[in-house]
């Protein structure tokens, strides 16, 4: 049965209630930062990671997302070395990266930092080389009518063996392996690869199981609304792509103003809000080639508007180029020019309570301007805290007026960080693609 059926068929049963998910207090105001342990630095290992941690503490990070830190399968690997979505060993670590006590070292210096660590899981498939294949277990996997491993169909993941959730036994072991990594290594939780592939009842069994040893957090690299009562956190992949179409002039400012109002997630519904990411830069380009001067837009409306903002390393440093993703391909950190930016903005979102995941009482409500096709401010409110951001979603100057009854008062602007009484009704002047913060 193929895995997009069956997701479609457990999510008419999806649970009522996410009440068995016991989301960690500190959560509410996180914010996030993807590492390519690969590329981040010239060695490429856990001990620079480790080194970087008190830089990315005062840009503002609270969870550091790593990609798969797992051996990588070599049976037809892709590149010189590999994706590392073909998993050959679940409990085992990645040697180019370091060894095991080189990863707890990195998640012991986080907590120091009051900082939290989840590792990439890739629950969908296996490298065709796995140690379960070595011990035996053929029939963890989808076989082909030949009775052999077969990739995830539809994809040209050909480096890949599909897993089989028709197999209870397999889906012990899983649990198993993702519970190694809380008590071994007392990680914080897990970013799950192509989560909507993998049946939503093993997501929930998951979940008990998991938290049962500490409260965790969960990302599901999905959106689909079902995946929350098991997952925090969901991409929020529509609106990345609304964000790039309005960038490339396919659409305008009411196509956000439309998603805003159409919100049908849940309240405590986390959704991730990026610009990039290591599918989007590798695969479909970089800020530049998709966004061009829009990207810093972008990054203040993603930054301000509900759920959690990430960073992918290298943003900080303006990467203006696709990292390979099978070979070694080592950011340059030359210069750190966004450092102050995503500093501001990863800051505000983790002190001012209008910016908090927080049961959807805080909401954004866009504010009436002349040009609604080229102009989108919004405010977000919260016991006393407010934010507003005033953006210039078009490629040409931009005077326009933005009026409402409730946002009169004195606030603090992000990026001047000069006082500035708004009024019922205010005229304001932007540049291309400009944009301004205001807060209280």
């Amino acid at each position: 049965m193929l895995k997009s059926i069956l997701f479609s068929a457990i999510a008419f049963v999806a649970f009522s209630s996410n009440a068995q998910r016991n989301t960690p207090d500190w959560a509410q105001n996180a914010t996030i930062y993807e590492i390519n342990v690969r590329q981040f630095s010239k060695d490429g290992n856990f001990a620079q990671v480790t080194k970087q941690l008190p830089r990315l503490k005062a840009m503002g990070v609270d969870i550091i997302w790593l990609m798969p830190i797992h051996p990588i399968g070599v049976k037809n690997r892709k590149g010189s070395l590999g994706s590392y979505y073909a998993v050959q060993d679940y409990k085992g670590v990645n040697r180019e990266f370091g060894n095991l006590d080189d990863f707890k070292n990195l998640v012991n210096k986080a907590h120091e930092l009051g900082m939290y660590v989840i590792i990439d899981w890739v629950a969908n498939h296996s490298s065709p080389d796995n140690v379960w294949l070595d011990e035996g277990h053929l029939d963890w996997y989808t076989l082909d009518s030949t009775g052999n491993v077969q990739p995830t169909i539809g994809t040209d993941w050909w480096d890949v063996a599909d897993l089989n959730y028709d197999n209870p036994a397999m889906r012990i072991e899983m649990i198993k392996s993702m519970k190694y990594w809380l008590t071994e290594a007392n990680i914080d939780g897990f970013r799950c690869d192509v989560a909507g592939w993998v049946p939503l009842d093993f997501w929930m069994e998951a979940r008990t199981e998991l938290q049962s040893v500490k409260p965790i957090f969960m990302l599901a690299e999905a959106e689909e609304i079902p995946l929350h009562d098991a997952f925090e956190m969901t991409y929020a992949w529509d609106f990345h792509h609304i964000m790039n179409d309005v960038a490339k002039g396919k659409k305008d400012a009411t196509a956000i103003r439309a998603y805003l109002e159409q919100n049908k997630y849940p309240g405590n519904a986390y959704r991730m809000q990026f610009t990039s990411n290591h599918d989007e830069n590798s695969w479909n380009g970089t800020e530049m080639e998709r966004m061009g001067d829009a990207r810093f837009a972008f990054a203040v409306l993603a930054a301000t508007m509900e759920g959690m903002p990430l960073v992918y390393n290298g943003q900080e440093t303006s990467l203006d180029r696709r990292l390979k993703f099978f070979d070694k391909d080592s950011i340059e950190w030359k210069k750190m020019d966004m450092v102050p930016f995503y500093t501001k903005l990863l800051t505000l979102h983790q002190t001012n309570e209008a910016l908090w995941v927080n049961d959807g009482h805080n909401q954004a409500r866009v504010i009436q301007t002349t040009n609604p096709k080229e102009q989108l401010v919004f405010v977000r409110e919260s016991n006393g805290h407010q934010v507003i951001t005033v953006l210039n979603l078009s490629n040409k100057k931009s005077e326009f007026t933005f009026s409402s009854e409730k946002i009169s008062g004195e606030y603090t602007d992000l990026f001047s960080g000069k006082k500035k009484t708004l009024l019922n009704s205010n005229k304001v002047a932007l540049g291309p693609w400009g944009y301004q913060v205001y807060y209280k």
